[in-house]
């Protein structure tokens, strides 16, 4: 599973001309579903993510969490985060979960952030969307579990 986790101070998410999501402070979340992937990873990927402290506390030093600052996630689904350019020009995407799967672990994903931090809204699976969103910092953090460790 890959995840890219941007500082927010505000996102939101459009499909078919119509908002479906917005947040303020927060994390963008832009989550990937690899072939390999399972419910241990979906889980520790949920439990990481809800708990990163990149908020600024009173010192300026990166160490406050989301419940710190009452910031919100925006969960995201983007199997293109797969997408391998080793050869050539045109993505491969050949460790991306198949979409049923992946659907899957998305809907898992989210259920399991909700578990530990329950502000959490979501753009709609597999639906074409445009995604705005204000950087806050920038920020913007790179998780992946594909290793295993």
């Amino acid at each position: 599973m890959r995840v890219v986790v941007q500082r927010v101070a505000e996102a939101a998410v459009e499909v078919e001309g119509r908002e479906i999501a917005r947040i303020g402070h927060g994390f963008l979340v832009l989550a990937g579903f690899g072939r390999d992937d399972d419910d241990a990873r979906t889980a520790w990927m949920a439990r990481k993510v809800a708990s990163l402290r990149i908020f600024e506390d009173e010192n300026g030093k990166m160490s406050s969490g989301l419940e710190a600052v009452g910031g919100e996630i925006l969960v995201v689904s983007q199997f293109t985060l797969y997408g391998d350019v080793r050869k050539g020009a045109r993505p491969g995407f050949d460790g991306s979960a198949p979409p049923d799967r992946a659907r899957l672990h998305y809907e898992r994903f989210v259920t399991a952030l909700r578990a530990v931090f329950p502000k959490v809204s979501t753009g709609e699976f597999q639906a074409h969307m445009l995604v705005s969103l204000v950087n806050d910092g920038p920020v913007t953090i790179l998780i992946d579990n594909d290793s295993p460790r």
